[in-house]
C-alpha cells in the first residue's frame, strides 16, 4: 500500500500510455482531418497535407467515411433487431409446440386407458356372448334364420 492509505498504482510506461493507442477511434480521424498539425503550424505539402489544395478532398472522404460508418452502425442495429425478433418468435413457437405436445401427450394416455377399458369390457362380453357360442356362426353361407336361431328366447 502507498501512502495514507491508498494502493499502489502501476508506474506507467514512457509517454504516459497505459496500451491503448492514442490515434484509435473515429473521432480522431475527424479531429485530424478538421484541426490540422499541433502548434498552429501549416502542415506539409501535398495532395493530402493541411492548407493544401487536396485538403478539401480530405474532408470530403472523411465525410464520407463518418456517413459510411453511420450507415453501417444503422443497418447493424436494423440486423441485430431483426435477428432478436426471429429469435424472439422462434422461442414463442417452441413454448407453443411445447404446450401441444404435453397436451397430445395427455390425450394420448386418456385414449389408451379408454382402449384398455373397452378391452376388458369386450373379453368380459365375448364370455356371455350367445352370438359367439352360436354354432351357426360357422356356417359360410349366411341363412336368414341363423341370427334368429342362436337368440336366446
Amino acid at each position: 500500500a502507498g501512502s495514507r492509505g491508498q494502493p499502489d498504482l502501476p508506474a506507467l510506461p514512457p509517454g504516459g500510455n497505459l496500451g491503448r493507442r492514442e490515434t484509435a477511434g473515429p473521432l480522431f480521424l475527424q479531429a485530424k482531418a478538421r484541426v490540422g498539425p499541433p502548434g498552429g503550424a501549416p502542415g506539409p505539402a501535398g495532395p493530402r497535407g493541411w492548407g493544401s489544395p487536396g485538403d478539401f478532398q480530405s474532408h470530403e472522404e472523411d465525410d464520407r467515411k463518418v456517413r459510411r460508418r453511420e450507415k453501417n452502425r444503422v443497418a447493424a442495429q436494423r440486423s441485430r433487431k431483426k435477428q432478436t425478433q426471429k429469435a424472439d418468435k422462434l422461442h414463442e413457437e417452441y413454448e407453443s409446440l411445447e404446450q401441444e405436445n404435453t397436451s397430445l401427450k395427455r390425450e394420448i394416455g386418456k385414449l389408451t386407458d379408454e382402449m384398455k377399458h373397452l378391452s376388458e369390457v369386450l373379453k368380459d362380453h365375448e364370455k356371455i356372448c350367445p352370438l359367439l357360442h352360436c354354432t351357426m356362426n360357422f356356417v359360410t353361407v349366411p341363412r336368414p334364420d341363423a341370427l334368429a336361431s342362436c337368440l336366446p328366447r
